[in-house]
């Protein structure tokens, strides 16, 4: 373990959040040895999270993002959802009939959001 190193060492943990900045802890260094906390940007573009990630139609899907306040349209590989915005960071939606498994998108004025996996619409 380095005791000197002001900005932390020893990587414990990453997490990655939809505006595409990591986020991460250390478990020693800092200004007092006891870990830092710190976040790097490598021009990820900001993504949106669907959860669950696999559903059959007609079922709800949280989406998670930024700069959702805005959203004009969201869907399913192609396939066009109705959706409920609840916050700046947080929707509702429901897998269409007639969706196929893929990238969910969001759209709004700035642009589109794409899913960072897959979406699997089950049987």
């Amino acid at each position: 373990m380095v005791s000197s190193c002001t900005d932390g060492s020893n990587p414990f943990s990453l997490v990655q959040n939809t505006n595409g900045i990591i986020y991460g802890t250390t478990v020693a260094g800092g200004t007092y040895n006891q870990g830092s906390v710190f976040s790097l940007s490598v021009g990820i573009a900001p993504f949106v999270e669907a959860l669950p990630y696999a559903a059959t139609t007609g079922k709800s899907v949280k989406i998670l993002g930024q700069g959702l306040t805005g959203t004009t349209g969201v869907s399913f590989n192609g396939t066009a959802a109705s959706f409920t915005v609840a916050s700046d960071t947080f929707l509702t939606t429901t897998v269409p009939v007639g969706a196929s498994s893929g990238f969910v998108t969001v759209s709004n004025p700035s642009g589109d959001m794409t899913s960072n996996q897959q979406f699997q619409v089950l049987p």
